[in-house]
């Protein structure tokens, strides 16, 4: 199933897309059905974001690489803005909902800054 076959908002993924591309030496491409960025080259590129859009349940939502114990910390903080994603989650990745009525896009901008930097090293 491609990104274009689930209901899903197109106003949040390009401004998802405009944040993630804006950060240096950003490349995007389509991974397990999903957008997803990474920063670096070659075979140096490492993934700091994704997509989550219908992907195991019914949110749209981002996933992001974080320092160790930002997961836990941002998790039992607010449970109705962040969970622990599948897969990614033993990583210490952090999925963000982005099917909430309040995001706050400049805390949304200020993660995907973090991941990018974390990822970079």
């Amino acid at each position: 199933m491609s990104p274009s076959d689930r209901p899903s908002s197109p106003a949040v993924w390009a401004r998802l897309r405009a944040i993630c591309e804006a950060l240096p030496g950003t490349t995007h491409k389509i991974s397990h059905g999903e957008l997803a960025w990474s920063v670096g080259e070659g075979r140096k590129a490492r993934q700091f974001a994704t997509t989550w859009d219908h992907h195991h349940d019914d949110r749209n939502g981002v996933l992001f690489a974080a320092p160790p114990g930002a997961q836990e910390q941002l998790v039992a903080g607010t449970p109705d803005h962040y969970f622990r994603p599948p897969y990614y989650g033993v990583r210490g990745w952090v999925g963000m909902y982005l099917d909430v009525a309040d995001v706050d896009w400049d805390v949304v901008e200020l993660h995907l800054g973090d991941a990018h930097q974390h990822t970079r090293g």
